[in-house]
């Protein structure tokens, strides 16, 4: 279970630490208005091409949250950081190759993972928004995953999909890969109470010892899902702005 604590003033990153903060991003306008003012200008267009206002202002939160935290580590100006992306739309800080990060954020809340040298990836989802499981994982999931999934009683059905279904983006995220590789040709531990794990991978079989799992609840009602190279530990962080 993630324990989460609000940062020491003096908190550093050690090489074998992988750091995760929560926020919320459901902010007051003025707060909001702080942290637009630390976007790029690419940043600013891709938000308005959202419909919504409310999603707008959820991806400009979570993008001057990012912006914060990052340029907390590198002791630099937020606003100053230039973002790079990678063939599959990965992002990376441009002069500080180090420092590997990961954001993703649900509804009214948002997980960043970071790290030094040591890629990952994160993936949070609302677990209570109906879904067909069954029915979506005959179509995306593994066949092991599959029989896993039906195995497990009918009432805890959907927290096992979203188990499966976190896990997975959190390892596709942290390989950069994105939507390019079939999400049935790896496995991974769905059932609940049992660890989070790579359990099987078709193309490169040595990535079951490569990679390390973590499934937490950052919310109630939330799963999400962390996955590491190598086996650091992990430190839980609440943004102090928000709830």
């Amino acid at each position: 279970m993630s324990n989460w604590k609000l940062p020491p003033s003096d908190l550093a990153l050690s090489d074998d630490a992988v750091h995760v903060w929560r926020a919320g991003v459901q902010l007051p306008t003025t707060r909001l208005d702080a942290l637009s003012a630390l976007l790029s200008a690419d940043e600013h267009q891709r938000a308005q091409r959202f419909k919504f206002a409310q999603h707008r202002d959820h991806f400009i939160a979570a993008r001057g949250i990012l912006r914060t935290v990052l340029g907390h580590y590198l002791k630099t100006p937020p606003e100053t950081l230039h973002f790079v992306y990678g063939e599959h739309g990965k992002p990376a800080l441009q002069g500080a190759e180090h420092l590997h990060f990961n954001l993703s954020h649900c509804r009214d809340q948002a997980l960043y993972a970071i790290a030094q040298n040591r890629r990952l990836g994160i993936d949070i989802e609302y677990a209570r928004r109906p879904v067909n499981d069954e029915e979506l994982a005959e179509r995306f999931f593994a066949k092991m995953e599959v029989a896993a999934l039906k195995e497990v009683p009918k009432a805890r059905r959907p927290e096992a999909f979203f188990n499966c279904w976190t896990r997975k983006e959190a390892y596709l995220k942290a390989r950069g890969e994105g939507i390019t590789v079939s999400l049935d040709s790896f496995a991974v531990s769905l059932k609940p109470d049992v660890a989070a794990a790579l359990l099987h991978c078709d193309r490169f079989p040595a990535e079951v010892c490569r990679w390390t799992l973590h499934s937490f609840p950052p919310q109630p009602d939330y799963i999400a899902a962390l996955c590491t190279e190598g086996k650091p530990t992990v430190h839980y962080w609440q943004w102090p702005d928000s709830d």
